[in-house]
Order: structure tokens, then sequence, then C-alpha cells
């Protein structure tokens, strides 16, 4: 019985898992982009207990319409062993250079199995947003899955996207981010990543990176350039995030 149930789960896991890559099909079908960065950040579905961080991203995107500049600063804190709340300060340059607060953000992470506890380990995320000087607003949820293969992780991300306000039509879209890294070693990991979104399809080598001050205090850094190969025309995103955890 206990075979077969062990066996059960990681059916029902791999179920998941395809659905999951069906989402990113669908969502790399559909061509029609609102208003935001699909590239940002691929989650990773874990959460250290009383883990307290600092985090600072920044994605800059060069297409044929000029550059966008877009940070994030943040900062969070688990409330269990298995939650984390961040909440963000979101600034975006435009195209004339202006830079200023657009947006403020409050982030929940959740682990849902310890990992290497199933085939795959799983967590989740929701996000709400409120724009800054506009009553506009966006709700995100989704599921976070990764997969050791030896000295290689790959790592999904399926998000649902709900927008609406006063300066906003209310549509839901589909996200999909993944993550095949390499784990070399821990101050130095090379991947590869790929983003979905609607009206959006990029793939781009990525970098990062683990430094350990001692057994709680960590530096972590990311960086990686995106190139959108789904439409003709320039389309770069470099991205870069630095985090302190402690």
């Amino acid at each position: 019985m206990k075979v077969y149930l062990k066996h059960h789960i990681k059916d029902k896991l791999a179920t998941v898992l395809l659905t999951l890559l069906v989402i990113f099909l669908i969502s790399a079908k559909n061509q029609a982009l609102a208003d935001g960065m699909v590239v940002d950040k691929v989650y990773h579905p874990y959460v250290l207990s009383d883990e307290t961080e600092v985090e600072w991203r920044l994605v800059s995107r060069q297409t044929d319409n000029g550059n966008t500049l877009a940070q994030r600063l943040g900062y969070g804190h688990s409330i269990s062993e298995h939650i984390i709340v961040e909440g963000y300060l979101i600034g975006e340059e435009d195209n004339q250079g202006d830079f200023g607060l657009q947006a403020y953000e409050v982030e929940a992470r959740f682990m849902l199995s310890e990992q290497g506890e199933f085939w795959a380990d799983w967590g989740a995320l929701v996000e709400f947003e409120k724009q800054h000087d506009a009553d506009n607003y966006e709700f995100t949820g989704g599921f976070l899955v990764e997969k050791e293969f030896g000295k290689t992780s790959l790592t999904l991300n399926a998000f649902i996207i709900h927008e609406w306000g006063e300066d906003l039509d209310s549509e839901w879209e589909t996200e999909f981010r993944a993550q095949w890294r390499y784990r070399y070693i821990s101050e130095f990991q090379p991947a590869v990543e790929l983003y979905s979104g609607e009206n959006y399809l990029g793939i781009g080598p990525a970098f990062m990176g683990l430094h350990r001050f001692s057994t709680k205090k960590r530096l972590k850094w990311e960086a990686g350039f995106i190139s959108e190969i789904s439409n003709s025309g320039k389309d770069h995103s470099l991205r870069f995030a630095l985090e302190y955890e402690f």
C-alpha cells in the first residue's frame, strides 16, 4: 500500500507539471502584452524559518521605442517556517528619462513541501499590487516547482494575473518562467532562462551565486540577459538582483 501511494503521488505531481507546461504553451501562443515587463525573476519554492531579507531588483528593457528601466526595493520576513511575506516599492523610468515611484506591492510565498519530500519541490506565490497615483490594481497567483537532476536544477513558475482599475480594463493574463541551472559551485551557477507572457517569448543566459557570511547571513546575486524571439524588432532585457538574508 505504501509503495502504491508513493507512486500515486508521483503520478499526480507529474500531471501537475504537465499542466504547467500546457499553460506555458498557451501563454506563448496568445499574443497581447498589456503594460508590464515579463522579465523579472524566477522564484524558487523554498522558505527558511526566521528569515529576514532585503532585496533590490533592476530590469532594463531596450526596444525599438527606447529604454524602460524598472527597480524594486523589498523587505521581507518569514512568519512561519513555510511562509514569507515581503513588501516592495516599485519605481520605473520612462522613455523620456523620468524616474518615479510607480506602485506598491505585497507578496507572500508558501513552501508547500519539504525539500526532497516528493518527486519535485513545490511552492506557491500570491502578490497584490496597487499603482501609486491611480486606483489600478493587479493580483498574481501561481505555483513554483523545482526538480534536481544531478548537478542541475529545473525551476518552473506558472502565474495567473488579474488587472483592474480606473484606467485598466478588467482582464486575465498568464505568465510562465523557467530556469535550467548548473550548480557548479555555490558562488557561481550559470543558467538558461525562459520567460513567456502575452505577446512575449524571451530566452537568454543568466548567472547567479550565493556567498555565506555565517549560518543565517548570506548574499545572493543574479544577472541575466533575455532576448525576445517571438516578434521581429529589437527587444532585449537586462536583469540584475541582490538579496541579503539574515
